[in-house]
């Protein structure tokens, strides 16, 4: 394809191509010709604007071989295939150019940059991007952009440079500009072009000492090139906006045209922080949201937050439904496990008479504990990521959010094992203290080890948390593992002990002889499994179908009702429904009324 090997090379081996200025001129060269890559084309890299004039080809003297807006090199870049490893060139080679040619950028060199830009934004090639071994080589790119469009030079006060995939505008403003605008309406894919604007409110402008620039960058591909390159969980519906704008000003409005135009799932304005390569929702906020558009009021910053763009999840519904559903039902579930410890400690000496009723409000009393620590906790950081407090507090509260979830499935575990024992274990006896050590250990030393090393292995490499939430990281280090795995393997192991406790059930009626026997066993056998699920954590199960069919909302109703409501079901079932509860319960209240009359006739009259 007309490359030049310097070297060389075997002509069953395919290169990807880079350039490299070779008389004057620049040229293809294959990696499998020769070593060189892009780093010899910007030498020292740090130098100052300007410096890299030399790099294309300019003499001593300063006479440069190849035009003041290198627009030489286009056409060797343009028929380039946009492999992965011309992509990742190509943005080296913008990243050096912003770095060391930024100074006079009239209307020609962003011409020229655009078109070079242009060619690896393209939307036919966003799937070759997933195969670039950068993962930051999104991020870096439209820093690079957003640094050269900066130092735009603007003619009578405007400028404008447009191609498919990148338009770049640009105006001169002033305190006495009664608001500032600019609208792109930019090529996304065959189907047509996708609309934003930005607007620059008025009260803004008049915070300007002095007539200034402001340049606006519209990138209708990068967000889905940045979620293919990162593979965050949500997709990015609508175009990137960067501003470039004085120190001055910090809020403007975004209005930003959605790509799928889906109902029922709510948009989320974010900004991308440049030093965390991040998107962020602490850097906007919604002011309005319809089927078509999203407008945006979001805060400026020009060392973090210099490009917006619009969020949506298709594995979250965001419902009010479902939202209402968790609150109630978190509220409620306090609540109740608040209650079944005071009515455990009421009663503990009447229930706790036999060693394996002891063992069974043991567990109890622990799952219960567990998940109201757990509950709390997960209000706690909710406020924590609302209110925008540092990493080292979310890293903290992830820890022991992870802890105590853990520590729940591992006391249900101990429970499930514990109706074993009773169940198939008869003659074999356990003490008291070799079952609390030993539940103990599971309870809360299994869960201790895994939160350990789960932070200890992802937290070095920074991949502990999620982007934007404080829980554990999925797509990056899959940290979150460490909490599906055992949940779901307990989830399996307690499924096993309800299908026991059934056949258990079952069979004790056989030989009864009688098929009227057989209403009042399947009775039995309904309240055995309906006593067990909300104890052994079998709600937790839903979840499943939750992930196999994430856009049903009944799925995600029924998984939020069993859960946010296990606080109840546990007081119910675990508490009020037990006889000897119930029995010790009446008991002490007998006791305090006739306790109550004693006192009542011991009082003398007056």
């Amino acid at each position: 394809n007309g490359a030049i090997c310097i070297q060389p090379c075997s002509p069953s081996f395919h290169g990807e191509t880079s350039f490299v200025c070779k008389d004057g001129k620049w040229q293809m060269f294959t990696d499998a010709c020769a070593s060189l890559d892009v780093q010899s084309l910007f030498q020292p890299v740090y130098g100052k604007p300007g410096d890299g004039e030399k790099y294309f080809g300019a003499d001593d003297h300063g006479n440069s071989n190849c035009q003041a807006d290198f627009s030489c090199i286009i056409p060797d870049i343009l028929s380039s295939p946009a492999t992965p490893g011309n992509i990742a060139d190509i943005v080296e080679l913008l990243k050096k150019i912003s770095l060391l040619l930024s100074e006079n950028v009239n209307r020609g060199k962003m011409q020229s940059y655009s078109r070079i830009a242009n060619h690896i934004l393209n939307s036919s090639i966003i799937s070759s991007w997933a195969f670039v071994k950068d993962r930051n080589a999104s991020s870096i790119l439209l820093d690079s952009v957003n640094l050269f469009a900066g130092k735009l030079l603007l003619r009578n006060g405007s400028e404008s440079v447009q191609e498919h995939f990148i338009s770049t505008k640009g105006y001169s403003i002033h305190k006495n500009t009664s608001g500032k605008s600019f609208d792109f309406s930019v090529e996304f894919n065959n189907t047509g072009n996708i609309t934003g604007h930005v607007l620059i409110p008025e009260e803004e402008l008049l915070k300007l000492p002095k007539t200034s620039k402001a340049v606006s960058i519209a990138f209708p591909t990068l967000g889905a090139i940045i979620e293919t390159n990162r593979l965050d969980p949500v997709f990015v519906n609508g175009m990137v906006l960067s501003v470039s704008l004085p120190e001055e000003l910090r809020h403007i409005l975004l209005t930003f045209e959605k790509v799928n135009k889906l109902e029922n799932i709510k948009a989320q304005c974010v900004g991308w922080h440049s030093t965390e390569r991040r998107w962020d929702n602490r850097a906007c906020k919604v002011k309005s949201d319809n089927i078509s558009s999203v407008v945006c009021i979001c805060k400026h910053h020009r060392r973090t937050f210099k490009s917006f763009s619009i969020l949506m999840s298709p594995t979250m519904l965001r419902n009010a439904v479902l939202d209402y559903i968790t609150r109630v039902g978190l509220g409620l579930s306090i609540f109740s496990l608040v209650l079944c410890l005071i009515i455990e400690t009421v009663v503990w000496h009447h229930v706790t008479k036999t060693e394996i009723s002891y063992m069974r409000h043991f567990c109890l009393v622990n799952i219960a504990t567990s998940l109201l620590i757990a509950d709390i906790l997960f209000i706690l950081t909710a406020i924590v990521h609302n209110t925008a407090l540092n990493y080292q507090l979310c890293v903290a509260a992830t820890f022991f959010l992870h802890f105590f979830y853990l520590a729940l499935f591992f006391w249900m575990f101990t429970l499930g094992l514990l109706i074993l024992y009773g169940l198939l274990l008869i003659f074999f006896k356990i003490t008291r203290s070799v079952f609390i050590a030993t539940a103990f250990s599971i309870g809360y030393g299994c869960p201790l080890v895994i939160s350990i090393l789960t932070v200890a292995i992802t937290e070095p490499k920074n991949g502990y948390l999620r982007s934007g939430a404080c829980w554990l990281n999925w797509y990056e280090t899959k940290a979150l593992l460490a909490f599906v795995v055992p949940a779901l393997s307990i989830i399996v192991v307690n499924v096993v002990v309800v299908v026991v406790v059934v056949v258990k059930t079952g069979r004790s009626s056989v030989g009864e002889g009688c098929k009227s026997q057989d209403l009042s066993n399947m009775i039995r056998i309904s309240k055995n499994v309906a006593l067990l699920t909300p104890l052994l954590g079998l709600t937790w199960a839903f979840g499943l179908a939750t992930i196999v069919d994430s856009r049903s909302l009944a799925f995600h109703v029924t998984f939020a009702l069993l859960n946010a409501f296990q606080g109840f079901f546990i007081l119910l079932f675990g508490t009020l429904l037990d006889r000897k509860t119930r029995e010790a319960l009446r008991m002490n209240c007998l006791s305090s009324k006739r306790k109550c009359s004693l006192e009542k006739v011991k009082i003398p009259p007056p």
